[in-house]
């Protein structure tokens, strides 16, 4: 007779941002035993800040919707939308928003977020390992063999199941060949911190406020705390391309001065922070599950950060990964066919903010959206979009329908009036 199969644990996460964190501190809470693997020790520096309404459920699923509540982040209820002059503003005020129960949400510096979010599911029974790189994953019939180093140390650590959360570095989308590139959205964003940037007052001042600029790139202004607001440019890689080599302190600096709406905000700014550049950070992928493994967040897709999506997706993926990889422990079968209602909702998700996203960079979208009297129910369909609700009933969908069936009007025919070159 054959020895029973030995396991260190339940399941093995790689990765201990928002999406490892959230998958990890479920299970525990289910009752399995999960060891987290996180390469950097935190807290550690990552970009982005603004969160979507639908975090919410995420949060309450693992027991830390209060502890984010009261670490006094400041609040986001919606976005401002301007045009580069800034004479067409557009609110999206998530209260509007059908289907969605909590609209309010935050804005957070996401080395604190993260941090906290990870420390949580460690106070849930995660075995959390910093500086632990995984370098490896071994599928057999029996389980999965993780290979990771800590201080050129070799660990090995054996599973029935793995959740890779590595997020940008991909390790299981790069093993199996999942990555998906979009070329038409191989943007580059130039960014930093200020102080002395003006907000809005009342609900508002920590909203995100997005500016188009007329060449379709765009600036976000994000109050990150008290003091500081989180100010970028997104600029396409054919407009990149076409700028004369500069300094990244020089080009965001270029970029402020020629757009009109963002220059009168920054009159008083003083950067407190270094000038930091990204680029192609948009891709999909082929997959997100098969035998005995399932990719969540940034590690299976990431979409142009322009209606603020990264951290909902991750932390949703998280929880439905988690859930997932529970209803096949429970069921003794962690095939990809157990996991396929999984795999199609990843799908569906990044196909509908991906639709979003690539209409923001075409002057078509941003005619209608900006127009000065769009229909009302239409345009709390997008608005409801915009706070994280990816699969709205069949009547928002329909308003939906109805937008960007307009879009491709306005591209044709141009019956609205125009905001970009």
């Amino acid at each position: 007779m054959s020895a029973p199969v030995s396991f260190d644990c339940d399941v093995v996460v790689i990765g201990g941002g928002p999406a490892g964190s959230t998958a990890s501190a479920w299970l525990a809470r289910a009752g399995r035993r999960v060891i987290l693997l996180e390469r950097d020790t935190f807290p550690r520096f990552h970009i982005g800040e603004s969160l979507l309404a639908s975090v919410n459920g995420p949060l309450r699923a693992i027991g830390a919707d209060e502890l984010v509540r009261a670490s006094g982040f400041p609040e986001k209820w919606g976005a401002t939308f301007s045009t580069h002059l800034g004479r067409v503003e557009r609110y999206a005020d998530f209260a509007i928003a059908t289907e969605v129960p909590q609209p309010q949400t935050w804005q957070v510096p996401r080395e604190r977020f993260d941090e906290l979010l990870l420390r949580h599911a460690a106070t849930c029974g995660v075995d959390v390992r910093e500086h632990h790189r995984v370098m490896q994953c071994a599928f057999d019939s029996e389980g999965v063999s993780i290979n990771a180093t800590h201080s050129a140390t070799s660990v090995t650590l054996r599973a029935p199941v793995v959740i890779d959360a590595s997020g940008r570095a991909a390790l299981l989308a790069h093993t199996f060949g999942l990555r998906v590139d979009e070329p038409d959205l191989a943007n580059v964003a130039v960014f930093s911190h200020y102080a002395g940037v003006p907000r809005a007052s009342g609900r508002r001042s920590g909203d995100i406020r997005v500016i188009a600029r007329a060449d379709l790139g765009w600036f976000w202004l994000i109050p990150i705390s008290q003091e500081l607001m989180s100010v970028g440019v997104v600029l396409p890689q054919a407009v990149f391309k076409a700028l004369p080599r500069m300094e990244p302190e020089v080009l965001l600096s270029q970029m402020i001065a020629d757009t009109p709406a963002v220059t009168r905000l920054m009159a008083h700014a003083e950067r407190r922070w270094p000038v930091r550049v990204e680029r192609d950070f948009s891709y999909g992928a082929k997959a997100y599950a098969g035998d005995r493994w399932i990719v969540v967040g940034d590690a299976g897709s990431f979409l142009d950060p322009v209606f603020s999506s990264g951290v909902a997706i991750a932390m949703e993926s998280g929880l439905e990964g988690a859930q997932a990889v529970e209803s096949g422990l429970s069921s003794g079968n962690l095939s990809s066919r157990t996991f396929r209602r999984f795999d199609r909702r990843q799908c569906g998700r990044y196909r509908s903010f991906r639709r979003f996203v690539l209409g923001f960079y075409t002057s078509a979208f941003r005619d209608l959206f900006f127009s000065p009297e769009p229909p009302a129910r239409m345009f709390r369909a997008v608005v409801t979009v915009l706070a994280g609700h990816w699969r709205p009933s069949w009547r928002t969908r329909l308003w939906l329908f109805l937008f960007f069936l307009s879009v491709r009007i306005q591209a044709r025919f141009g019956f609205a009036p125009r905001h970009t070159k």
